[in-house]
């Protein structure tokens, strides 16, 4: 039995018996997975399918292929881990759906144990990404909370100055900066400089770096 607690498990394959069999399989798994026939059927569900996710694809799907299918949830859903599934040995899709990001490309027919193994590493994937997801969310809604003023101060303090340095260079005292660097850790939930500089850098956001000395005369 595969762990896939909490996993939300989607079937996109135009043919019936092969919705029908990965069904069963995953069934026998303990999972009850959701079946589509098109990639324009999953779309409709894709906004508001539970986290973590994966997806077992069919490359030859009607109308959107599961190529532009997977380009599809790369945009809107990115943290879904995808295993394609196809009937014939498509390199050149390989090629381009790993490098998009999909855990494996197996040919049909597949063997239960071979799917069953790139599904528990598609599973391990959603999860991470789905963990990370939701990390990223809590720390916007931290970062959201801040004033401007602790927002610039931030960037001074993830470039590792010092209070006093801070402080001359946006214009206040030495101990305005202490209290908003009290307050900036406090509001973004961490408990020393380095794990505000791995949330910022989560965020994106980069330190605000000292303006150059002048040259002596």
């Amino acid at each position: 039995m595969i762990a896939a607690e909490g996993v939300s498990l989607c079937i996109v394959d135009d043919d019936p018996s092969v919705r029908s069999s990965l069904t069963r399989l995953m069934r026998a798994e303990g999972i009850e997975p959701m079946a589509f026939a098109t990639a324009e059927d999953f779309l409709e569900h894709l906004p508001n399918l539970p986290g973590p996710c994966c997806a077992l694809l069919d490359i030859g799907l009607p109308g959107k292929s599961g190529l532009e299918l997977h380009a599809r949830i790369t945009a809107v859903r990115p943290e879904i881990a995808v295993v394609f599934l196809t009937g014939h040995g498509d390199v050149p899709g390989a090629v381009t759906s790993m490098k998009r990001g999909a855990v494996d490309f197996l040919l049909k027919p597949v063997e239960a144990a071979t799917l069953l193994a790139a599904l528990t590493r598609a599973i391990e994937r959603a999860r991470a990404a789905s963990a990370e997801k939701a990390t990223k969310r809590d720390l916007a809604l931290h970062y959201g909370s801040l004033t401007p003023r602790e927002r610039e101060v931030l960037t001074h303090v993830i470039a590792g100055k010092r209070n006093k340095v801070i402080a001359a260079e946006i214009g206040t005292t030495e101990k305005t900066v202490k209290v908003h660097r009290g307050r900036i850790m406090e509001k973004m939930k961490v408990r020393s400089v380095a794990e505000l500089v791995r949330a910022a850098d989560r965020l994106g956001i980069r330190p605000t770096p000292s303006p150059p000395r002048g040259k002596p005369s």
